[in-house]
């Protein structure tokens, strides 16, 4: 089961209802409230924001 996990995250990450946007020269990526994985992504990306930076 290991080995498959890699690729059904890879499945639900791109395969994601969001919506990319531009406003004040930022990228904005805004998920769909309705998809079931919205809020596992959204968790993930904030935990990746929160690391320190390494260089």
């Amino acid at each position: 089961m290991r080995r498959r996990e890699p690729c059904r995250l890879r499945l639900r990450l791109f395969s994601a209802a969001a919506r990319l946007f531009t406003t004040a020269r930022r990228q904005h990526l805004r998920f769909a409230r309705h998809w079931p994985w919205t809020d596992m992504i959204t968790d993930a990306l904030a935990r990746l924001e929160a690391l320190p930076n390494p260089g």
